[in-house]
């Protein structure tokens, strides 16, 4: 595959990902979900891989988000299968991989992109980055596993209180709350993770990736919440609030929500 949102360089036993979309803030569509989801398995598969480094292009952003003019107008079939099929090929993907991943955010993790730093192993933020899930902002639910990674790695009275408000948290504040390992300046961000990336690749591949299988399975005994966030992800696509919340985003406003 000729990749043209996603660039990879190997430092060492180390991978070095990028998420090359700036003028979108690295706003994920499902091209770019396609080309990390054959990065990975492609890194997953190199025995000489021991580590991968994941980060957006540009300071301002990690992820920003989902690609909202992608799927605006998506039935709530079309919603369902988005939410399906990106969980499973990209997010449930990174988690269950054998290569620990970091997530080195810089600047903006929203949305997708905080969904996508979740499913990584280990988190590091920049002192500029800001995390959140805004989708009840445009009448939806978070749809690539946030409504159950967030409360695993938060709790589920702060988790529900970031879903609930669509608000962002400092990095200061999502290490106070778990959500990030480590904060760091923006200039040492890449240093920092290369560092610790080069640390994990001095140990045992096999144990780490059997370390990894361990601790997911003890997480995600049961797949029925990621299942059922699957299902009402898909429903909020049939609703007045969707429409209103994607057009307002859209057209620059503010939304104003019919209500149920």
């Amino acid at each position: 595959m000729k990749l043209k949102n996603v660039k990879v360089k190997l430092k060492g036993a180390v991978a070095q990902v990028l998420i090359d979309r700036p003028k979108k803030l690295n706003a994920l569509n499902r091209e770019t979900i396609s080309e990390l989801h054959q990065v990975f398995a492609d890194l997953d598969a190199d025995s000489e891989v021991r580590a991968i480094v994941l980060r957006g292009s540009g300071p301002k952003a990690f992820v920003a988000g989902a690609d909202i003019a992608e799927f605006a107008s998506f039935s709530t079939k079309e919603g369902k299968k988005l939410a399906a099929v990106g969980q499973e090929e990209l997010f449930d993907f990174v988690e269950q991989l054998s290569t620990p991943v970091i997530a080195a955010i810089n600047g903006y993790a929203l949305g997708g992109g905080l969904e996508l730093a979740m499913a990584c192993h280990i988190r590091v933020a920049s002192h500029n980055a800001r995390l959140g899930l805004p989708e009840v902002s445009l009448g939806l639910i978070p749809g690539y596993g946030g409504t159950q990674r967030l409360p695993q790695l938060i709790g589920k009275g702060r988790a529900m209180e970031l879903i609930f408000t669509a608000g962002m948290i400092e990095a200061e504040r999502a290490q106070e709350y778990g959500l990030v390992n480590h904060v760091t300046a923006l200039e040492d961000l890449d240093a920092y993770c290369l560092k610790m990336a080069e640390r994990i690749a001095k140990n045992a591949p096999t144990a780490i990736a059997h370390a990894i299988k361990a601790i997911n399975a003890g997480l995600r005994s049961s797949d029925a919440g990621y299942k059922a966030e699957i299902e009402h992800f898909g429903k909020c696509f049939g609703t007045d609030d969707f429409k209103e919340g994607t057009q307002a985003f859209l057209e620059k406003r503010k939304p104003d929500f019919p209500g149920r």
